[in-house]
């Protein structure tokens, strides 16, 4: 079957509307901290009937940044609010103004995705050791099956102990094949091998996990390009994708891996985790608006449905 990453699949839906509602409810609560920051923080800026003025702005840029928006993205913002500040007389119309601004840096101009017309869809999955790689693939491996997908997940991290295990239990549990290989195989072959499986098999989607540290990063990073190198050789078109997952409680650090990774591979797309309580929710905004790659998921829990494609304006939404 073939059909592009935007394509949107259609999702289990238990309770409809109510498991909607309840996810937008579980990301609010997680994005708990950042929202205080950006509300209650920002009501007491206007305190005494003030103005806005330059000393009003550089502490309104100190609560951006310390939600982790960044500076480059905090400089964007401060900008756009200066050049409104005639407009703005309270604390409302600066958060109606700061949504508009952050709206519009997540829905910024993206790179069309890859159209696939033969084969099945290959998603090469990428991050550090951590980040939640292995539950990450097995969410998205449950969501494809229940679109009606046939699902195939190749373990190529050889060299973590316990990883193809783990992966093999989450497998199970979304009811799809695995294709491994003994520890410490040549991780690029696995990948090799569960693009061969699918083609046999007539699957439609590919998920090949990787490892996520090496000696050094040099090695990780001309290891993963191997893998990237083998499933071009046996599907010339393929990975379609190359999806990496961050840790949203990593904050700025996030960033910089999304740099590491980018420059060795080019990467297509971002899946954001951990956004369930400890995060600070700006590192989305500087992430989509830093990094020209879009954020396609975010994840807020262990359950496979706390795993949502990204909605911008849900997002703003639950942040302020």
């Amino acid at each position: 079957m073939a059909f592009t990453w935007f394509q949107k699949n259609e999702e289990v839906k238990e309770g409809g509307q109510e498991k909607s509602t309840g996810f937008f409810n579980r990301l609010k609560k997680g994005l708990s901290k950042t929202r205080k920051v950006l509300s209650t923080d920002i009501n007491d800026l206007f305190a005494g009937n003030r103005k806005i003025d330059d000393e009003l702005l550089e502490e309104l840029e100190e609560l951006l940044i310390t939600s982790d928006m960044g500076v480059r993205t905090t400089m964007d913002l401060i900008e756009s609010i200066s050049k409104k500040s005639s407009e703005i007389s309270g604390a409302d119309q600066l958060k109606k103004a700061l949504k508009e601004n952050i709206l519009a840096l997540l829905n910024s101009e993206k790179p069309c995705p890859q159209k696939i017309t033969t084969g099945p869809l290959v998603i090469m999955v990428i991050g550090v050791n951590g980040v939640g790689k292995t539950t990450t693939i097995g969410k998205l491996a449950a969501k494809f099956v229940a679109s009606g997908e046939k699902v195939i997940i190749a373990a190529a991290d050889t060299f973590r102990a316990a990883a193809v295990e783990q992966l093999a239990i989450w497998a199970q549990r979304a009811g799809v094949e695995i294709v491994k290989h003994k520890d410490m195989s040549d991780p690029a072959a696995v990948a090799y091998d569960g693009i061969q499986a699918a083609l046999a098999r007539g699957a439609d989607v590919v998920l090949v996990d990787t490892a996520g540290r090496l000696h050094t990063k040099k090695n990780l990073m001309e290891e993963l390009k191997k893998i990237k190198r083998a499933i071009s050789k046996k599907l010339p078109e393929a990975p379609h994708e190359i999806l990496l997952v961050l840790d949203a409680t990593t904050g700025q650090n996030a960033l910089s891996q999304a740099e590491l990774f980018n420059d060795a591979l080019d990467v297509t797309g971002i899946a954001l985790t951990k956004l369930d309580g400890t995060a600070k929710g700006g590192i989305v905004v500087s992430i989509c608006s830093t990094l020209e790659i879009p954020l396609k998921y975010i994840g807020i829990g262990e359950k496979i449905e706390d795993l949502q494609e990204f909605d911008s304006v849900r997002f703003v939404n639950a942040l302020l």
